[in-house]
C-alpha cells in the first residue's frame, strides 16, 4: 500500500499544499480537482483516492485555491466558479507532475467534482494529447461549454440518480463529448453520494474506468 506524502505543488507562483501516493509498479497517476468550498482532505475524493490506490493506481490531491485565495473566496465566491482559472490552476499542476522526475512516466488522469470536473475537462480539452482519462463525480460538465468537443480522453460522468438538476446537465453534456464515454447513475444518490454504499459504488466505477483506460499496478496485473 501506498504512503501518503504531503507535497508542494508549484502551478506558475502559486504555492499549493497536495496529497500524494503513487502504488509500487503504478503506470497512472490520477490528479483530484475538488469542488466549491471544498479542499484536498475532503472526505469523498480521499475515500475515492485510497480505493484507486488499492486497484495499482497513483493520486494527487492537491488545493486548487492558496490560503490566499480561499481567503478571498470565502467572502466574494468568484473564484470557485472561474472555470478557466481552476482549469489553468490545474493545467499547471499537470505540468508540474510532467515535469517532475519521479512522476513524468506515469500516464495522467483527472477526477473532478462539481465545478471541479468542469475545470478537468477543459482542462483535458487544453491537453488532448496527454490526458488520458476524466472522471466526474457529480460534476457540472455544463460549466465546460464548448470545451467538450474538444475532449478526446475517455469520459465516465458518475451522477446521483435522486440529483435531478445534476443528471439532466450530464444526460446532455454526454451528447457532446466524444466516445469513449459512459454515464453511470447511482439509484437513490444524492449530489454528495450520503446514502449507505453510495460512495463504494462510485470509487468502484471510478476505479474500473481508471484501470481500463490507465492501467493499473504493473505486479497487481501479473497476479492470477
Amino acid at each position: 500500500m501506498a504512503m501518503e506524502r504531503e507535497v508542494w505543488v508549484m502551478a506558475g507562483e502559486a504555492r499549493l499544499g497536495g496529497t500524494l501516493a503513487v502504488p509500487e509498479g503504478a503506470r497512472g497517476l490520477v490528479i483530484f480537482a475538488h469542488g466549491s468550498g471544498s479542499s484536498r482532505h475532503s472526505p469523498r475524493n480521499r475515500y475515492v483516492a485510497y480505493s484507486l490506490r488499492m486497484a495499482g493506481v497513483g493520486t494527487l490531491l492537491f488545493d486548487l485555491l492558496t490560503e490566499d485565495e480561499e481567503a478571498e473566496d470565502a467572502i466574494t465566491a468568484g473564484l470557485r466558479f472561474d472555470i478557466g482559472f481552476l482549469a489553468r490552476r490545474l493545467g499547471k499542476v499537470t505540468d508540474w507532475v510532467f515535469q517532475h522526475p519521479r512522476l513524468s512516466h506515469l500516464r495522467v488522469g483527472y477526477f473532478g467534482s462539481s465545478t471541479g470536473a468542469a475545470a478537468a475537462l477543459v482542462a483535458a480539452a487544453d491537453r488532448a494529447e496527454s490526458i488520458g482519462v476524466v472522471v466526474s463525480r457529480g460534476g457540472r460538465p455544463d460549466l465546460a461549454g464548448d470545451a467538450l468537443e474538444r475532449v478526446r480522453a475517455p469520459t465516465l460522468l458518475i451522477v446521483g440518480g435522486a440529483d435531478d438538476i445534476v443528471l439532466d446537465l450530464n444526460q446532455e453534456a454526454l451528447e457532446r463529448l466524444h466516445p469513449p464515454k459512459a454515464l453511470e447513475v447511482i439509484p437513490g444518490a444524492t449530489h454528495l453520494f450520503p446514502e449507505p454504499g453510495a460512495l463504494e459504488r462510485v470509487a468502484k466505477l471510478a476505479g474500473d474506468w481508471f484501470v481500463r483506460f490507465l492501467g493499473g499496478a504493473l505486479e497487481l496485473e501479473a497476479r492470477p
